[in-house]
């Protein structure tokens, strides 16, 4: 079993923290200290893990709307106490989305409504209370529409990232009259209302998401996209579905790993450990060179591959088997120089601003959900007079001709979001998630590496500093990486690139880790606003 305990070796305490461990029978995690006091509220009136988590993720909405909002994705992995389930709640693109549409541009635009598909989040809470959840719907949506009618105060990252993002924003259809109050932007600790999305949570609630897809809300939603140039219509919101599609898996050290198959980019995750898993890693210490350079390069060999390949199921060349097929990745770790940094091309395998948030309970139910609007606040198209901020999850497909992520009708984007989760011998041992972007997989295996391999304890593994791919030789490192770790990767062609100001894409983490002699080790990530709850 992983190491739950505090600090327990030299190794473990040197990582500056700001967060302990929340050890308990009933936990919430999430990034925003008032949403995971809403889970709570859940689990104290009877509801079970996924009305914890539903609840979380629901006032996640109104708390951080720099992260997500009710026009998210959302993607979660589930142990229901005997078994475990993948959900993909992810959006298609709008039918009007041909290539020809998109003629004349480089890319798929991060702003506006064309870059919106169909959010599917409302869909995600809808299936897992019906399916899973204790309580009334309704009552799940009550911390939320609390918050969003007689308002909350403003933690401190939200509040920074939201005065940073705003002025690129202002002009977006909406946003200003929802986001940017008297003027400006809240400041910590100021409350906000929005009170437009209280209503719009009530309908969701009393329709059981009907209203958002086929509705009143629906209509309002289509409407608005007319009006500003977008296509997306009742027909696209009302055609949504979602997929109970399990989970893809990579064995690692003794446990597996659990990631959603494409369109999500967990894979990614599960092709670098199953590069890592031909080295002996723990011959580096930790926080060396050698290992982050190791590590570095398994996670640029995994992305080749995953750019080029993943994409909607639906036109995917290549299965997720063929991708993690072990020979392959045999021969893709053979590659790896541990002298020099490379910019690798994809092979050839055989033929054949995101909230993370988790919950767990005492009857043994365990949840691993993420759900985002992207790219802080997301498209940044808010609906007039529902409070409804939408995503830019379109913005993932692309404009290369031929590709099998090129965008199309009807077609669900490469998607960066993903929950983890890990079993040992069948049984749950892990919920985890580190949210950001294309930190995600990276944060994921970084996590892996540290618990697996160095025996750390999940707060030192989340403490613990940093390093980001960017793209061919470019790296990210945080400030705590050695001086002398860093110096050496730099001496190895490693290209590192400070963050721009305001940046944020190191991630942020929460871990639920199911401990032996029953009850759960809660983790938050001192990176942003996080923290556990439990009783």
């Amino acid at each position: 079993m992983f190491n739950i305990g505090k600090t327990t070796t030299d190794a473990d305490s040197v990582y500056p923290t700001l967060r302990r461990p929340t050890f308990a029978s009933n936990v919430v995690s999430t990034s925003q200290p008032l949403a995971a006091q809403a889970g709570v509220r859940m689990l104290l009136a009877g509801g079970n893990a996924v009305d914890a988590v539903l609840a979380t993720a629901i006032a996640l909405t109104i708390l951080e709307p720099i992260s997500n909002g009710i026009g998210s994705d959302a993607f979660a992995i589930l142990w229901d106490g005997q078994k475990l389930h993948g959900l993909n709640a992810s959006g298609r693109s709008p039918a009007g989305w041909t290539p020809q549409y998109f003629a004349g541009q480089k890319a798929i635009p991060m702003r506006g409504w064309n870059a919106v598909s169909v959010p599917g989040a409302v869909s995600a809470w809808v299936e897992m209370s019906s399916r899973f959840g204790k309580l009334p719907f309704e009552k799940l949506f009550e911390p939320a529409i609390d918050y969003a009618e007689n308002g909350y105060p403003v933690s401190p990252f939200v509040a920074a990232r939201w005065e940073f993002l705003a002025p690129e924003l202002a002009k977006q259809p909406g946003f200003a009259e929802a986001f940017i109050q008297d003027g400006r932007t809240p400041r910590v600790g100021e409350m906000f209302r929005l009170p437009a999305a209280a209503r719009s949570l009530a309908l969701i609630a009393q329709s059981k998401g009907e209203a958002f897809y086929r509705g009143e809300l629906a209509e309002k939603i289509a409407a608005h996209s007319k009006a500003n140039g977008g296509v997306m219509n009742t027909d696209d919101l009302a055609s949504h579905t979602l997929d109970w599609c399990g989970t893809i898996t990579q064995d690692y050290r003794g446990y597996t790993v659990h990631e959603i198959p494409p369109n999500g980019q967990g894979i990614a995750c599960l092709i670098a450990l199953g590069i890592l898993s031909h080295f002996d890693i723990t011959q580096y210490a930790p926080d060396s060179a050698d290992s982050m350079h190791l590590q570095i390069e398994a996670m640029k060999l995994a992305f080749v591959d995953t750019h080029r390949y993943v994409s909607d199921p639906q036109t995917m060349a290549l299965t997720p088997a063929q991708l993690l097929d072990p020979g392959y990745l045999k021969s893709r770790a053979a590659m790896i120089d541990m002298k020099r940094a490379q910019d690798f091309g994809h092979g050839t395998p055989p033929k054949g601003g995101t909230v993370y948030l988790n919950a767990a309970d005492a009857s043994g139910m365990m949840v691993s959900m993420i759900q985002s609007n992207f790219n802080g606040f997301g498209s940044g198209i808010v609906v007039p007079g529902t409070g409804i901020s939408l995503q830019n999850r379109g913005s993932g497909l692309n404009l290369i001709d031929g590709h099998p992520n090129q965008v199309g009708p009807r077609k669900r984007p490469y998607h960066t979001i993903i929950p983890g989760f890990v079993t040992k011998a069948g049984q749950p041992v892990m919920a985890f998630g580190v949210m950001g972007g294309s930190m995600q997989p990276q944060g994921h295996t970084q996590v892996m590496v540290r618990l697996a391999d160095y025996g750390q304890s999940a707060q030192s593994a989340m403490d613990a500093p940093r390093w980001r791919v960017v793209s061919g030789l470019e790296i990210n490192l945080e400030a705590e990486v050695p001086a002398a770790s860093r110096a050496e990767l730099a001496s190895r062609g490693h290209k590192i690139v400070d963050l721009p100001p305001g940046y944020m894409d190191f991630g942020c983490g929460q871990i639920a880790l199911r401990m032996d002699g029953g009850g759960y080790c809660a983790v938050s990530d001192a990176r942003r606003d996080s923290i556990t709850a439990g009783y």
